[in-house]
């Protein structure tokens, strides 16, 4: 798999230049895939977040819920304000939105809540954890006049402090995840090794190559899961993830929060549709210009790398963090519950007849999009709790409902 000059930029040259280094520095000449997803997606300057390329959006790879319309953010404040309330209106209450991307979101939910829930407002703090230096640059341009909005590093919240919600939305599908194949029956690693031409010509080969596994928790996460690849309907060469970084930031989290919730949302299955044997390829993803391929080893720093979520290593790593588990739904019923198909059916009946035929039907169309059960509609939504008391677990979340 090449990367030729023609397809890359001065940015993503130094990227491809870089990584080289870093494996011929390695003992083996070699780093795991996991290492090649961090420096592809997070290196500090060339890394595909840190880019001064747009990644979200019409004019970047790919589109989240939030940048299809408001709708996305207003239902989701709706899900806050009872959080809140269940938490028996607590004077300090934070939402710590972990990935704010272009801050779409954080914008629509902070002007929702100022404008119908002022009483939670005025006693919001609004968090925002970002490690692109470019994302924050925009969240701070389009958040500036919100008073209630800060960003902190993870080390600069202490530990049992939150109270509210942690949230994020297609965060942890891009993390660096380790890639495993079976062969001959044996659980090995998939690494990334570098094959430059003795040449004149500016091109690298990224290859693959396979080895034993760099660390036992590979091993020991699929236990967790309660997965067994030994099994007789795995057989060689099926590939697949595993991500411990998510296991990590559970853990962090967990740590941070001291009472209140954390709100998942992400595409992804429960490990044991995660892991059939049919999927034989894994989840790994790469999105460029709105559209997805399975090379990871192309358009280095200028396309988005994502796995799929494993619900159950997040659950499972909740409870031994201390949370416990609220629920678990598709975004389509999530939403549903919250009231979006009022929005929808609103729509209908009273929006065609003052909106011009071109507006309704965009309109109409990103309601619709939110539900799609082949799209968006079919993201997993988490729910996990920590520090509540037994009469406030015992109340359903209205978003955990099921609608009419």
């Amino acid at each position: 798999m090449k990367v030729q000059q023609s397809d890359i930029n001065d940015s993503n040259w130094e990227l491809c230049a870089l990584i080289c280094e870093r494996i011929a520095a390695s003992p083996q000449q070699r780093i795991t895939f996991a290492e090649y997803m961090d420096l592809a997606l997070y290196h500090p300057q060339h890394g595909y977040y840190n880019s001064d390329r747009p990644s979200i959006g019409k004019q970047g790879d790919f589109i989240t819920s939030p940048h299809w319309s408001a709708d996305f953010a207003e239902v989701l404040a709706e899900q806050f304000v009872e959080m809140w309330q269940i938490l028996d209106r607590p004077q300090n209450f934070a939402i710590v939105e972990m990935g704010a991307g272009r801050g779409t979101f954080a914008a629509n939910v902070l002007q929702y809540l100022q404008r119908q829930h002022p009483d939670l407002f005025k006693n919001l703090t609004y968090i925002i954890v970002e490690i692109s230096p470019r994302l924050q640059a925009e969240q701070r341009q389009s958040l500036s006049d919100i008073k209630c909005v800060k960003w902190c590093k993870w080390d600069e919240i202490v530990n049992n402090s939150m109270v509210g919600c942690f949230f994020s939305n297609e965060l942890v599908d891009a993390f660096p995840v380790h890639q495993f194949i079976l062969e001959s029956g044996q659980l090995r690693e998939i690494y990334v090794a570098a094959d430059t031409p003795q040449n004149e010509q500016k091109e690298i080969n990224f290859v693959e190559v396979i080895g034993e596994v760099s660390t036992p928790k590979i091993v020991q996460y699929l236990d967790f899961v309660s997965i067994d690849l030994s099994a007789s309907v795995y057989g060689d060469g099926y590939r697949s993830e595993v991500n411990l970084a998510a296991l990590d930031w559970m853990s962090t989290v967990a740590q941070k929060l001291q009472r209140g919730y954390l709100l998942t949302i992400d595409y992804g299955y429960p490990a044991h549709r995660y892991y059939n044997p049919r999927r034989r390829e894994g989840t790994l993803q790469c999105y460029y210009l709105h559209r997805y391929h399975n090379n990871p080893y192309i358009n280095v720093g200028r396309q988005d790398l994502t796995a799929h979520v494993n619900f159950t290593a997040l659950e499972r790593q909740g409870e031994l963090c201390g949370l416990d588990v609220v629920g678990f739904t598709q975004q389509a019923l999530f939403l549903m519950a919250l009231g979006l198909g009022d929005r929808i059916a609103s729509l209908s009946t009273n929006d065609a007849e003052v909106l011009d035929l071109a507006t309704f039907l965009r309109r109409r169309e990103a309601l619709h999009q939110l539900i799609d059960p082949m799209g968006l509609g079919g993201f997993g939504v988490l729910v996990q709790c920590k520090g509540l008391r037994e009469e406030e677990k015992g109340r359903i979340l209205k978003g955990l409902m099921v609608p009419d």
